[in-house]
């Protein structure tokens, strides 16, 4: 499409504000090295009904088959209503609500959202969304540390690894001792809470897909005066699976109505029991009646970010995913909680399924003889990869020399299953 460039007066009022002679002056701290030494060979401009045709044509070449890729996003069917709700003008906003800006209608939403989280989590409070999983996560450590005035975090390194890398950059700068403890049947095991434990992380499933024992590790989490974090990353497990025994609950709800898209936009979730509720982070919408004795909806316990506690805050993550949260409170509300059932089963079962069918094969082995949800580490003979690539197949994500972590969903057909099964065998 073309662009309507500053005209020449106006960048010679430009240069003369700045005090420059030329363009060219504002990319002086560039080092020469790394400029581009000539022009760029761009074909003409196109008009927006060319340039529409050119990039259909473009997409037409792609061949698109089954993809088996998990590992922290995933694809689910998002009912089409989903995206008509969050389209509606009182909705459709990217802007982090605070109190004299929001309408009634998108605090409703966020209540709502909020009382489907804790029926999802078995937990008592929600706030009304994160940034994402990892900052979610990041932000319940602080949290931990605040309940427990501690300052050891541990976690095993079945955590997701970019989880890790996010928390730790939190806990170096908040002074916090983050501790990756080793496992060696592929779970968090290994984790002995001390006396200087604040926070115990167990993700479920977890990286490898096993679904982790929480209420064995709670109990040593709590003799030892800590506080135990839940870490869900494939949310449609809580339509199958009991929730992680745990004092704080958070997680990744892309997959909640929000599609994967590269890699965002989606939303974190964080829930607890209702004694840690004045520790908890982000927004809280509450429910109250005015003096005619009408419902309403207010944020509420305000000690956060933006507001009344500065630098004493809870958190100052300040940034929320309302209109992300808004949409799995939708996909939520219109699949039921059967309709949510069969989706987790349906994955379960394809997962399975899939397993079965590889394990058919010579060379093919799980890693871990554990129970799983959707997703599983399994080990390949060399180039199994590059056949199902070959074959216009990704197979998942290679997790090791000729490791392969496969993740299914409801999404996926049996044909799709069978089909990755005979390109690999």
């Amino acid at each position: 499409m073309r662009h309507a460039p500053a005209s020449p007066r106006e960048r010679k009022e430009m240069l003369d504000y700045l005090g420059i002679k030329a363009c060219a002056d504002l990319f002086k701290d560039v080092p020469e090295c790394v400029r581009l030494r000539k022009p760029l060979n761009l074909p003409p401009g196109l008009t927006e009904q060319e340039a529409d045709v050119h990039m259909r044509r473009l997409a037409n070449e792609n061949k698109l088959g089954p993809s088996f890729l998990g590992a922290g996003y995933y694809r689910h069917y998002i009912p089409a209503a989903v995206g008509h709700i969050i389209s509606r003008s009182e909705l459709y906003t990217a802007y982090t609500p605070y109190q004299a800006e929001v309408s009634q209608g998108v605090l409703q939403a966020l209540f709502e959202y909020q009382s489907l989280m804790c029926e999802l989590t078995g937990q008592e409070v929600s706030n009304a969304t994160m940034y994402d999983g990892s900052t979610a996560l990041a932000e319940a450590c602080v949290m931990a540390h605040n309940i427990t005035k501690r300052t050891e975090i541990l976690a095993s390194d079945t955590l997701h690894p970019q989880y890790r890398e996010v928390l730790k950059t939190y806990c170096e700068a908040g002074g916090l001792k983050l501790s990756i403890i080793p496992s060696n049947d592929g779970t968090s095991s290994n984790i002995q809470p001390t006396e200087n434990t604040a926070a115990v992380i167990v993700q479920t499933p977890n990286y490898h897909g096993i679904i982790e024992d929480t209420g064995r590790l709670q109990g040593k989490t709590h003799a030892a005066g800590g506080v135990l974090i839940g870490c869900v990353i494939e949310a449609t497990s809580l339509g199958l699976l009991k929730p992680p025994s745990a004092d704080i609950v958070v997680g990744e709800g892309q997959a909640l109505g929000n599609t994967v898209s590269y890699g965002g936009p989606a939303f974190g979730f964080l829930t607890t029991g209702m004694k840690y509720v004045r520790n908890m982070p982000g927004r809280l919408v509450g429910e109250t009646a005015d003096s005619d004795g009408r419902r309403g909806y207010v944020l509420t316990l305000q000690a956060r970010e933006q507001h009344i506690r500065r630098e004493k805050a809870t958190s100052n993550i300040c940034t929320a995913q309302s209109l992300c949260g808004i949409a799995a409170a939708a996909y939520l509300a219109l699949l039921g909680p059967e309709g949510f059932r069969r989706v987790a089963e349906n994955s379960h079962r394809n997962a399975v399924y899939l397993s079965g069918r590889l394990l058919e094969h010579k060379g093919f082995s799980l890693v871990y003889d554990k129970p799983f949800y959707n997703e599983f580490l399994i080990r390949c003979p060399s180039g199994t990869y590059e056949k199902a690539r070959k074959a216009g197949i990704i197979p998942g994500l290679t997790a090791g020399r000729n490791l392969l972590l496969i993740s299914t969903t409801e999404l996926h057909s049996r044909e799709d299953l069978d089909t990755l099964a005979e390109a690999v065998k």
